[in-house]
């Protein structure tokens, strides 16, 4: 399997998004806490993600990690030094707002509940079918950080979130049942515009060292040295090709043996999807 690097960034800078009166409407909210609360301390030790593994993740997302219920185990997690002098809150519900302020993450920035409360920290929770997706652990008055600011944060795969909100984010691929599958496993976009290749499309197989990379190129915007082949848009159905069971929409994904091309079965037709001399990344 070819080797690659997935990173994940998380902090874009301090400029907040849709809370120009205070804090974002109803992102704290009452409700059905979770089945299970995390009945765990809040003050967990953590330390900084080195190389983003899932075991790093459990590391530096202290109780936030481990009040998760994931389906596929943690997806990201982070604690650390983004909470400055000037950006703790006056409750609990600004220590949460400050923590979208700062990381602005790609995770629903509404329907939060406060699901445990201890001494100087509150954890809140984002619950899909009474089960924990999200959580940020908030503290109070830290090492110079006065007032409310965000300690730990956790979330797990964006497939576990509610299609209401990955629609417009990722494309989320289903099994041969219909079930998502964890973008850990499947996943694809379209590439950045500020690379120009917007008409360029990646799909992506496996997770970490071991991800497989394609690229659907009708351009050629990566040219010859990025890929293995050219694209095809048109195609017959290799006779050792076989179906993985994925889909996204109408795209079914078929592999042959070697593995060095997808097949993507259209309404139209296949497709042939080389796969990429080494997993490629807009700089």
């Amino acid at each position: 399997m070819r080797k690659g690097i997935v990173a994940t960034v998380v902090l874009l800078g301090l400029t907040a998004l849709g809370c120009d009166d205070g804090i974002r409407e109803d992102l704290v909210i009452t409700g059905t806490p979770p089945a299970t609360p995390y009945a765990g301390p809040l003050d967990v030790p953590f330390t900084e993600s080195a190389d983003g593994s899932p075991r790093e993740f459990e590391e530096s997302s202290g109780a936030a990690g481990r009040a998760l219920e994931c389906d596929s185990g943690i997806y990201s997690g982070d604690g650390g030094d983004g909470w400055g002098e000037s950006d703790g809150g006056a409750t609990p519900e600004e220590g949460l707002n400050a923590y979208f302020d700062m990381y602005q993450p790609e995770l629903p920035d509404r329907g939060y509940r406060v699901e445990r409360k201890g001494d100087g920290r509150v954890l809140f929770s984002y619950d899909v079918d009474g089960r924990t997706k999200v959580a940020v652990v908030v503290a109070k008055d830290q090492p110079e950080r006065p007032g409310w600011g965000p300690e730990t944060s956790a979330s797990c795969d964006p497939a576990e979130l509610p299609a209401s909100f990955t629609d417009t984010k990722y494309e989320i691929w289903t099994d041969r049942d219909g079930r998502r599958v964890p973008t850990t496993t499947v996943s694809s976009r379209t590439g950045p515009e500020h690379c120009d290749w917007e008409n360029v499309h990646f799909l992506d197989l496996g997770d970490g060292e071991d991800v497989r990379q394609y690229a659907r190129d009708p351009d050629g915007a990566l040219g010859t040295e990025l890929l293995t082949s050219a694209y095809d848009g048109a195609v017959p159905m290799p006779a050792d090709a076989r179906d993985t069971g994925y889909r996204f929409k109408d795209w079914a994904l078929w592999l042959a043996d070697d593995e060095e091309t997808a097949y993507v079965r259209t309404s139209d037709g296949v497709e042939a999807w080389p796969a990429t001399r080494d997993y490629v990344a807009c700089q």
